[in-house]
């Protein structure tokens, strides 16, 4: 696409002011301010130099901050020698305009460092489609700013479409033209992934299925590990998950489930981010339960939980069958921060998946949520059925057995068996002498 100023962020290794505008009424800012975008930003490799916060009712129109603030951002750029400045808000197209013609200085908000560092991580064709698609959606109605030779070179004529313009105005409509063009081949492509995707998880309908969603850098990855010992990335960095994980996980008393890992999501997540991402959260959006893993730990939990059910929400996942994690308890300095949020939520269970402790309580509440699905059932067949003993083993968990004759030609099992699954279960030559519903 010609040769514009920059195609993404590319803002490693250097220097950076942040800048973040915010409501006199967000508490959170007031006490946190940009710890937020300071951790996105070391995440993408920024080396932060200074900082500027100003609270107004509204970001400025044209600029995001006020006319006075810009001029005190100018000089903390000078005094900085910042290479770059980075917005915590998400700023329009003019607004960036605005403040790079006004700063001299690259102009990078929220979504860009959001985008950059989904980039960075993305390692599977989807995860890569899914991100491609994404950064040419925001950056299509930003090429204007990309372009530093977009000027009218003189024309005159009035005849048709693009008359009178400059050969830069032309290679922008060009290039618009290749993005969309490459925007309906991802979403094809997309389509086609999020096909086959949803069509493996209806496969595994035989077997109760558990999602771990929550706020980037919850430790969902740590508890995965510790609960199914996978071999999963563990990484003290925003967004390390990208791609859906999923490994087998044995309740006590109850079987084996199928455990999945989703990409971590954070407050004002670029919205085309989250539509390209909605394959990647099939999973949850067909899970018996959700688990959704919070970092006990952070002053910014209660707000941290309400963005991840407005992700949720905004996915189209329904979020009926939750239970809250609180998560990182070993790091917690003031308990009183986890009684209010015991208070606030009901379904709760504080574990630390770096010491262990709570998460066998965790594998016992996880049993019990799943058994409402479950039938006890007491079978007789032949020990010969070596179909139905194979498809036993892969769907019930045995609680019992007996054999019902000398020649120990004939076997009765109890069994506990999904719901959904009893109508595939092979009847030749099987007996159900049985069925109770645990309590």
């Amino acid at each position: 696409m010609g040769d514009p100023k920059r195609e993404s962020l590319n803002v490693g290794s250097q220097r950076a002011v942040l800048v973040g505008v915010f409501h006199p009424d967000d508490i959170y800012a007031r006490t946190t301010g940009l710890d937020e975008l300071k951790g996105l930003v070391k995440t993408a490799g920024v080396e932060v130099v200074g900082e500027m916060t100003q609270f107004r009712e509204t970001p400025h129109p044209s600029i995001c901050i006020g006319r006075g603030k810009l001029e005190e951002l100018k000089e903390l750029v000078l005094q900085t020698d910042a290479q770059v400045v980075i917005f915590d808000n998400n700023l329009s197209p003019s607004q960036g305009r605005a403040l790079e013609q006004s700063l001299e200085k690259p102009i990078v908000d929220r979504s860009e460092v959001i985008l950059d560092i989904f980039a960075t991580h993305a390692r599977t064709h989807e995860s890569m489609l899914q991100v491609e698609l994404a950064q040419l959606m925001y950056f299509r109605t930003r090429l204007k700013r990309m372009w530093t030779h977009l000027e009218r070179v003189g024309g005159g004529g009035t005849g048709g479409l693009g008359a009178g313009r400059g050969p830069g105005e032309k290679q922008l409509e060009t290039d618009r033209r290749l993005i969309d063009k490459r925007i309906s081949e991802l979403k094809d492509k997309l389509r086609s992934v999020e096909t086959r995707r949803a069509r493996t998880v209806s496969l595994r309908r035989e077997q109760p299925t558990v999602s771990l969603v929550g706020y980037t850098n919850a430790g969902k990855s740590t508890l995965m590990r510790a609960l199914t010992g996978a071999n999963v990335l563990v990484a003290d960095q925003l967004f390390a998950t990208l791609d859906t994980r999923t490994r087998r996980w044995k309740l006590p008393n109850f079987g084996d489930v199928l455990l999945s890992d989703t990409v971590g999501f954070v407050r004002n997540l670029p919205h085309h981010l989250v539509a390209s991402f909605r394959s990647t959260l099939e999973e949850a959006r067909h899970a018996d339960l959700l688990l959704h893993v919070v970092d006990a730990s952070s002053p910014e939990a209660e707000r941290q939980i309400q963005t991840v059910y407005q992700v949720l929400e905004e996915i189209g996942i329904v979020a009926n069958n939750v239970l809250l994690v609180l998560n990182q308890i070993d790091r917690v300095e003031d308990q009183s921060m986890v009684d209010i949020l015991r208070r606030h939520y009901d379904d709760t269970v504080t574990v630390s998946a770096v010491t262990g402790q709570g998460v066998d309580r965790l594998a016992e509440e996880v049993a019990r949520r799943l058994s409402g699905g479950f039938a006890e059932v007491e079978i007789e067949a032949s020990v010969g059925n070596g179909r139905l003993l194979a498809w036993l083993t892969q769907h019930a968990e045995e609680l019992s057995r007996t054999y019902t004759d000398e020649s120990f030609t004939r076997v009765r099992m109890l069994c506990r068996i999904p719901r959904q699954a009893l109508g595939a279960m092979p009847a030749e030559d099987v007996t159900i002498v049985e069925h109770a519903v645990p309590n």
